[in-house]
């Protein structure tokens, strides 16, 4: 069969999937499942009925699989959610390359044994919504959501002004998309309050008057959705590998002290909290 043939049949089962329909009670109790995985039970259910041979998802389908998934959550939850953006995959924004960092993350947070912790302190039976939330994002743009989780670990490059003569090409100017550069004869002066650490100035500069600094990892904490939603706040400074796992390690000690009975970290870590930390990292 040739690629002409197989473009079809792909277009033909996307059109087989985009024109599945659902009757108006079955939409309505799709739309009660929680946002965080309703997209997921969407796709199951319009998968099921196709291999069931229907062209309609009824009410009855939504409930069956609803309740599928609420049985099942139990052996899915693992303590803690760890995400990372499309970074890997190939994104051209990376500034930084977290895919060490995140794996040992992940071993952290399995030493932790946070699953065994939230057993003892919920009582009755446990939710996504009580796992620990630790995301990462290789650039400022930030795709994985940091600000809204329990840690937000952003990839950041601080860029610096360099020896090199500045031509006054103005490549910095537009390629800084917060306003955060200034030319003046001198050459470029950098506002790090507003500066976001993308590393893009140094990459446009031709002459290399704007530089690399460092590369590492700017750390926002106790974000949260929900009924009381909250934007993470951020730790001042750059933190390399092993500062973030420190910082990690400090947070669940925070967490693991504080959270009596499943509450979400953005719950229990206060400003007082956060200063204590602050210190304790020396920023």
């Amino acid at each position: 069969m040739g690629s002409f043939a197989h473009k079809m049949i792909a277009l033909a089962v996307l059109k087989g999937i985009a024109h599945m329909k659902w009757t108006p009670e079955a939409e309505t109790a799709i739309k009660k499942i929680p946002l965080l995985v309703r997209k997921k039970v969407r796709v199951r259910l319009e998968k099921k009925a196709r291999v069931e041979g229907k062209k309609i998802v009824s009410l009855d389908d939504v409930k069956t699989t609803q309740a599928r998934l609420l049985s099942r959550m139990g052996s899915e939850i693992k303590g803690f959610q760890l995400k990372i953006c499309f970074g890997p995959n190939g994104c051209p924004n990376r500034t930084n390359i977290s895919d060490q960092l995140y794996q040992k993350v992940e071993t952290l947070l399995k030493s932790e044994d946070l699953l065994s912790f939230l057993k003892k302190r919920v009582k009755g039976d446990l939710k996504f919504h009580h796992e620990f939330k630790i995301t990462l994002a290789d650039c400022p743009n930030a795709c994985s959501q940091p600000q809204i989780k329990d840690i937000g670990i952003i990839g950041a490059v601080l860029p610096a002004v360099a020896d090199e003569t500045c031509t006054q090409c103005e490549a910095c100017l537009e390629t800084c998309q917060e306003g955060a550069i200034e030319l003046d004869t001198l050459g470029p002066r950098i506002d790090f309050s507003r500066c976001l650490k993308c590393g893009k100035c140094a990459l446009a500069c031709p002459t290399g008057t704007l530089t690399t600094d460092c590369k590492g990892y700017r750390i926002q904490l106790g974000g949260k959705l929900g009924r009381h939603p909250k934007i993470a706040q951020e730790l001042p400074g750059l933190f390399n590998e092993k500062e973030v796992i420190e910082i990690v390690k400090a947070c669940i000690a925070v967490y693991k002290k504080k959270s009596t009975h499943g509450q979400r970290f953005a719950e229990i870590f206060t400003d007082t909290d956060f200063e204590q930390l602050k210190n304790k990292i020396n920023v």
